[in-house]
Order: C-alpha cells, then structure tokens, then sequence
C-alpha cells in the first residue's frame, strides 16, 4: 500500500522543511585551525532536502526559519534563493549590532582526508532559529490554505532550544491534521541536548515527535538514543552495524509506533574519511526495500549525504509512490552530494537515475 499523497495540483508547494539555515564556512582541502580563506555555503540538515528536491528534481520547496536581518543574514537569505528554495517563510529578526541578543548561525566544517576525520565546529548560540517559537508560523494557512504535500523537519532544529523542540512538535501535529505526509530526520546530536535536559529530554521530545511522524529517518545511534529503542547485536564501537540487527530494530521501531508508514536509513562503512561503503535500506508495509551497494564510494565531503538521501526518498515517493524507486533515488543522491563539496547536492537528476540504474563513472559527452 502506497502513501496517501496530495495531487501536486492541490498545493503550493511539494514540500516544505522546518530548520535551521546556517552559513558554513569551508577551508577547502586545509585545516579550519591554519584557513586563511573560506568558501561559503549555506546548509542545515533540514533546509538541505528542500534544495536538493528544489534543485536536484525540480519540485516546489520553502523552509520555515529565522534569520538576522544584517549583511549575513542576507548572504545566507541569497544563497537559499540561488538554490530555488521559496524563502516566503523566513522570520527576520531585528539585529541588535553586535550580536548579543540573536544572531545568524556559522558551521565551520573541514572535510577531512584518509585517517583525518571530517571537522565540524558549529557557532549558533543564541541564534535567529534557535529562537523560533510555537506560534511564529501560520500552519493553517500553510498546510490548509496554501497546501504542501510532504512536512519534513528534524532532531536537530528540535534540539537547538526548548522553544524549538515545542515547535516542531506543533508543526508535526498541524501537518498531520491537514493531510499532508511527515517525515523526521532523528539526526541525534548529544551536543545539542546537553544544555537542554540531555538524553532524557532528547527521548522525550522526539518520542512525542514521533507519534505524528509518517517517514522516519535515522540511523542506528539516532533510534537508540532518540527513541531508546534497543538494537540487539549492536556493536556501538563497530564500523558498521549488522544488518540483522537494524531490521530488527525497524521492526521494534514499527511495532512500538504503529503510526510509521515508512522507516529507513543509510548503511554505511567508514573505511577512511576518504573511503565508505555506502548503501540504504527501507521498510514499507512490512517489507524491507534495499538499495544497490555502492562499495569504496570515495568521498570528497560526506557532510549532507544523508540529507541528500532525504530528500532522494522525498523524491522518489512523491513522483512515484514507490518505496522501492525511493530507497534507489535516495541512496544514489547521498552517494553523489558525497563527491561535491558544500552540505547541498550539485547533482542533477539525470546523474542519480544513471548511478541508480548501475551506470559506471565514464566520460558523459
């Protein structure tokens, strides 16, 4: 049975995120501690399925976020706007000059090589987004008036403040109430909650989150500790968890939230920074879907492969309805948005139906 999915007619927009957007700050192929220059690029694991279903596969998308109204935020705002994500739904805040009261999110993040791992050092206290609180966004009038046909948000924007974490729970059950399908990146952050009541707090917002999700995504940790959903046979200091084991999990998953319509994650082995093995699995109407294997895929950023498995998925049910082609997208967008820098994808969606369909790296002329 398929999911229950608006006419691309009836809505506004194909789909919709709530999170943050930060601006990232890359050094390239050096180390943040010796850059002398960065890249910029805008990125946030909620906001990063809009742009790759916005730009990757053509749909409809905006993100619900805050930002401060001064030349970063408008850096970001530009950005946001280059990647054809509707930026109708952005909060501006007031700038109070030097950044005390509220302020635009920065992530520092180096890609890392070989034994080096990747890096990343967030710099979002006290953010716009991280401000954002119930109330602050119409839902009514976006799901209902407007209309989207799929709600994706995440445990990342849920983590950033206790305000936070009570809107995302409100946007989830406004989502619901009108229709429109949900899915949750769990996307487990232990920095995150330690100011805010830690894994406790954490298992308790995502729980009461989960009870309104229709698409869950997360891996193995994100599961356990988000859920506190035990994985037996699971080694946490392993490289990659027995695939057994995490279909039992998603089993429990389901049983224990019968709301679910669809679980899934990536499977990956990290060989290096450089080297994974890289696939997806799904579970839909009490089947598992599984990706092609994509063995010693090498990585030139691996920040936001997952979000481009996202959103991969998001496409691959809202164009066809089909959990099977959503596992396949998903999987070959997150491999692709892995060899190009930037959290977002460069992917188009000729490439991932190629890599999909077993097509090997030669020359396209």
């Amino acid at each position: 049975m398929s999911l229950t999915i608006k006419p691309a007619a009836s809505c506004a927009f194909d789909q919709v995120s709530l999170g943050e957007v930060m601006l990232r700050l890359d050094p390239g192929e050096g180390r943040i501690r010796t850059a002398r220059a960065f890249s910029a690029w805008e990125g946030g694991g909620e906001y990063n399925t809009s742009r790759g279903l916005r730009k990757c596969f053509g749909l409809r998308t905006a993100v619900c976020t805050a930002l401060v109204e001064n030349e970063v935020g408008h850096l970001i705002e530009d950005l946001t706007m280059q990647g054809g994500v509707s930026t109708d739904f952005v909060r501006w805040r007031e700038d109070d000059g030097i950044g005390r009261t509220v302020r635009n999110g920065l992530n520092f993040t180096e890609r890392g090589f070989g034994v080096r791992g990747a890096v990343g050092v967030p710099d979002r206290g006290n953010s716009a987004a991280s401000q954002l609180k119930p109330g602050d966004f119409d839902w009514d009038g976006l799901f209902g008036k407007l209309g989207a046909r799929w709600f994706h948000t995440g445990g990342i924007f849920a983590g950033l403040s206790p305000s936070t974490a009570e809107l995302a729970i409100e946007a989830v059950k406004a989502a619901r109430r009108h229709g429109t399908v949900v899915s949750y990146d769990l996307n487990y952050r232990p920095s995150l909650w330690k100011s805010i009541g830690g894994l406790k707090r954490a298992q308790e917002v995502n729980r009461e989150v989960a009870r309104h999700v229709d698409v869950m995504i997360g891996n193995e940790e994100d599961f356990t500790a988000s859920l506190g959903l035990a994985v037996a046979g699971a080694d946490k200091h392993a490289s990659a968890i027995d695939l057994g084991a995490f279909k039992a999990m998603i089993e429990v998953a389901v049983r224990e939230f019968g709301n679910f319509k669809v679980a899934a994650t990536t499977l990956r082995r990290v060989a290096s920074a450089t080297r994974n093995d890289w696939r997806a699995i799904l579970w839909h109407d009490g089947r598992f879907h599984e990706s092609r294997q994509y063995p010693d895929l090498e990585i030139l950023d691996r920040v936001g492969g997952g979000d481009s498995f996202a959103s991969g998925l998001q496409f691959g049910f809202l164009q066809f309805n089909d959990p099977q082609k959503a596992v396949d997208y998903g999987a070959a967008h997150g491999a692709l948005a892995s060899t190009t820098p930037g959290d977002t994808s460069m992917a188009t969606r000729a490439e991932v139906e190629r890599l999909a369909s077993g097509a090997g790296a030669r020359i396209v002329r």
